[in-house]
């Protein structure tokens, strides 16, 4: 039975939603799943971060908006917000939010998200200097790590193959802490076609693998000043001969102390801001 509570700013009642195994509960806790985000759409969009850049840049992306009243009380800019973009938000208890989150501890806050990928056509036409584009990442904390250092370095996108992970799987969309809505990403691409049109929008195409030059001696002979389109493979088998002869350049991360080697985000954070230290700094 819902219960009632005084609705958070305002002077009325509202409904909290109760029920965790009610069918709206179990519609939204279904989209951590890639078949019912398939079929309709949709994608979870879970915290208090990310939900706040969701309304600040895309709120017309928002389908429906849920908080626990004390989460909503905490995060007042996400009620204003909210009310700024004629968006509700419904009440929800703390065990209807366990049920419809991801997470083991959630934060008080869900949004229901219409997916919204760029085409590589799209995001090539702007003439674009420094993109990332990942080839078989499979790890959903790296995909949107990457995503997070991209948009951090000022990128102008990013490229997900269809050997990839899904990039509205609800562990890459935590981990972009709202990157997500800041830069176009294409998804679900062959990589050699995407290679072909990266290369005619005068990109060069440079592959991070440990097999390849020093980066290091890369930034000193200009290699980087250009408009560039960081390539970065499988976390555990990189990238494979064929696509090595589809670069332009391999470069790799150096190591320098004693770690046997860097985790694969971490390394194309490093790779993302050489090239925008370099663009910058020409």
């Amino acid at each position: 039975m819902p219960i009632l509570v005084w609705a958070v700013g305002e002077s009325r009642v509202s409904l909290v939603i109760d029920n965790p195994r009610s069918p709206r509960v179990r519609a939204v806790a279904k989209l951590a799943k890639k078949s019912a985000r398939s079929e309709t759409g949709l994608f979870l969009l879970e915290g208090p971060q990310s939900v706040s850049e969701a309304l600040q840049y895309r709120p017309e992306l928002l389908v429906e908006l849920y908080a626990t009243p004390t989460a909503l009380e905490r995060h007042t800019e996400i009620a204003r917000s909210a009310e700024a973009a004629d968006i509700e938000v419904e009440f929800v208890s703390e065990q209807v939010l366990e049920a419809m989150a991801d997470t083991v501890t959630p934060q008080g806050v869900i949004a229901v998200c219409r997916q919204f990928p760029t085409s590589v056509k799209d995001l090539l036409a702007g003439a674009p200097k420094l993109i990332a584009i990942l080839e078989e990442v499979r790890d959903p904390g790296n995909a949107g790590t990457i995503i997070r250092a991209a948009d951090a370095a000022g990128a102008d996108g990013v490229i997900l193959t269809g050997r990839s992970v899904d990039l509205y799987n609800p562990k890459v969309v935590r981990a972009t802490t709202g990157s997500l809505f800041h830069l176009p990403v294409a998804v679900g691409v062959d990589l050699e076609p995407v290679l072909e049109r990266v290369k005619g929008a005068d990109l060069r195409v440079i592959a991070a693998d440990i097999k390849g030059g020093d980066l290091l001696a890369a930034r000193n002979d200009g290699v980087l000043d250009h408009p560039t389109a960081w390539l970065f493979g499988n976390e555990a088998r990189g990238l494979t001969d064929e696509h090595y002869a589809l670069a332009d350049w391999v470069i790799s991360v150096p190591i320098y102390g004693h770690a046997e080697s860097m985790n694969l985000a971490t390394a194309a954070s490093v790779c993302l801001y050489e090239s925008a230290f370099a663009q910058r700094s020409k």
